[in-house]
């Protein structure tokens, strides 16, 4: 059925719609060439091909990739005899779902141009619904481009161009809520949600990527509906979460998680920040404070996006709840929440099914954002800047980024303080990396000269020779090797 949604918002000017329609017929020209190569082909067969979804959205927006979606009546096996003779690579990994995946080399266009390479996927019309208690969608397939439209998650992407003769299809005005910049569903958000929950996570993922609003009745239909998403597999929520916190506005998305509920049905350690103040104990808005985090952490970035760092920024102060404490002045204090909030990403990253690696770079950063507090005005001794880069090890430069963005004080003088500080800390570990090559401390014996010195064979005895001369490392800087020799055999002698 169609979108009837009674909210009212203003209707897009021709303007607007003609600015829209114009990138688009940019976008499909640059695409043309392969598009209709592959939709002759289609037609040859006897099957029509449309291109459709995401792609028609960022072809109107102007920022259509090389990777394009269609759409077509003929069943996979159908597809797959159309492709195999005309791509340069065929994929069947989607095929259970109706997708049949391909790449395309298009010949430069103009000279002195590259060859460029597309990524297709062509998806058998279909529907997809989830049974009460499913975590796996059935599929079913179409017959009509109607019906996969009208199926398709909201109207900005329920658009089509039926190939080869271009013809624009919408019949969910999904170009009119492009050009206003707003979200909805082409039938029912309560219908579209239940055909697929996972729905809902991708309206928080739009609203971030495309900086869009979410109409009224889909985000009370998020509400209202907010506990299907339990039914979604860990894997799927994990990857929209992923998209979500690498998109240009995750404060947008993870804002709309948190206000409809979902956030607590998959990050419930994020609304759980929003601790309750009352007169007598006033203490800084740790959720607003942790989105700030996350924002002044990606305007560190070097350009490229970096998930291990936005995690660490939203999740940093997941431990203050379990470990408030009220103190007898008024004060509010939350010790060793680092150590406790360490744990907790852990956990909650492992039931999300991160890759171990993720989770451990995640969970240490989460663990050392409080270690650069005790610096004081540069009070540590070259031996604890020595520590810091150790503990840190590879993410000492995410570790400053984090430690940086964690400065989110109104009081200009504090935050220029706490800056001059961090300045000099990095100034000091540079110092040092140049004179004791820090990004690998390491004692000045290996284990093989420790046996060959003390005369002992591989066993537990090696490793605490090795730990205490690295022990000694990191408090004085490089022993050199005769110092390193007198203390590994003043050491042993000691032991015997």
């Amino acid at each position: 059925m169609p979108n009837d949604s009674k909210d009212t918002y203003s209707q897009p000017s021709s303007t607007e719609l003609s600015q829209v329609q114009r990138r688009a017929v940019g976008e499909l020209l640059r695409v043309s060439p392969v598009a209709d190569d592959l939709a002759a082909r289609f037609e040859r067969a006897g099957f029509s091909l449309a291109l459709v979804g995401g792609s028609v959205r960022d072809a109107l927006l102007g920022r259509l990739g090389n990777d394009l979606d269609f759409t077509t009546d003929a069943r996979p096996e159908d597809v797959l005899r159309i492709v195999r003779p005309w791509a340069d690579a065929v994929w069947e990994v989607g095929i259970a779902f109706g997708t049949v995946g391909c790449r395309k080399t298009a010949p430069a266009a103009a000279a002195g141009e590259a060859p460029r390479d597309y990524q297709l996927e062509i998806t058998t019309y279909r529907s997809e619904a989830y049974d009460r208690d499913s975590r796996k969608p059935e599929v079913v397939y179409g017959d009509s481009l109607e019906e996969d439209l009208l199926r398709r998650d909201f109207t900005v992407n329920a658009m089509a161009v039926a190939l080869p003769r271009k013809e624009f299809i919408d019949p969910h005005n999904g170009l009119t809520d492009l050009a206003r910049r707003v979200l909805r569903t082409p039938g029912t958000p309560e219908a579209s949600f239940s055909d697929d929950p996972l729905r809902m996570l991708r309206a928080a993922r739009f609203a971030a990527q495309l900086d869009f609003t979410v109409a009224e009745p889909v985000r009370a239909a998020m509400v209202a509906m907010a506990e299907r998403i339990e039914i979604v597999s860990a894997e799927r929520v994990r990857d929209e979460l992923n998209k979500l916190l690498l998109s240009d506005h995750p404060r947008k998305g993870i804002s709309l998680l948190v206000d409809t509920g979902l956030a607590q049905r998959v990050l419930p350690e994020v609304p759980a920040l929003r601790l309750e103040r009352d007169e007598h104990h006033r203490h800084k808005d740790v959720y607003e404070h942790s989105l700030t985090v996350l924002e002044q952490a990606i305007a560190l970035e070097d350009g490229k996006p970096d998930l291990v760092l936005r995690l660490a920024a939203l999740l940093h102060d997941i431990g203050k709840p379990r470990t408030r404490r009220f103190e007898g002045d008024g004060r509010v204090s939350f010790h060793h929440h680092e150590v406790v909030g360490a744990k907790m990403t852990k956990q909650r990253m492992s039931k999300l099914k991160y890759p171990n690696d993720v989770i451990k770079d995640v969970s240490r950063l989460v663990e050392l954002h409080l270690r650069f507090h005790g610096y004081g005005t540069g009070e540590w001794t070259d031996s604890a800047v020595r520590r810091y880069v150790r503990d840190a090890g590879p993410l000492l430069n995410r570790l400053h980024k984090l430690t940086r963005s964690d400065c989110t004080t109104r009081n200009k003088r504090k935050a220029l303080a706490l800056s001059r500080a961090y300045d000099g800390l990095e100034e000091r570990i540079e110092r040092l990396k140049q004179q004791e090559e820090l990004d690998a401390i390491r004692p000045d014996l290996d284990g093989n000269e420790i046996m060959k010195i003390l005369d002992i064979r591989p066993g537990p005895e090696v490793g605490k020779a090795y730990r205490h001369l690295l022990e000694l490392r990191l408090e004085n800087g490089p022993l050199g090797h005769e110092a390193a020799v007198a203390a590994l055999k003043d050491w042993w002698a000691a032991q015997s």
